[in-house]
């Protein structure tokens, strides 16, 4: 392929991925908006912001989900902690913490 053209080939995999990248912010929007109401719903019975058991049945349940996926299980985890702790973070603000 000549600099001036674009390897069709890397193309239809850059669309692919930029798809998937729409997707997976979707996704993770829908899942923040209904984890915020659960924050609201947390707040409003005293309920802690966080859950510790829950959290590790969620990464345990998941990296097994991972490796059946073929994805490493070292990542997901990393990543659902990630968004696990922005979640209490958005539930110690509704609470007022």
């Amino acid at each position: 392929m000549s600099e001036t053209q674009p390897d069709p080939v890397l193309a239809g995999f850059r669309a692919s991925i930029d798809n998937i990248d729409a997707a997976l912010i979707h996704i993770l929007a829908e899942r923040f908006r209904i984890t915020k109401a659960v924050g609201a719903y947390k707040a409003e019975n005293a309920l802690p912001a966080s859950d510790p058991g829950r959290e590790e049945r969620q990464i345990a349940r998941l990296r097994k989900l991972a490796e059946e996926a073929q994805l490493d299980p070292e990542f997901s985890e990393k990543f659902l902690r990630f968004i696990i702790q922005e979640v209490i973070r958005h539930h110690e603000q509704a609470a007022g913490k």
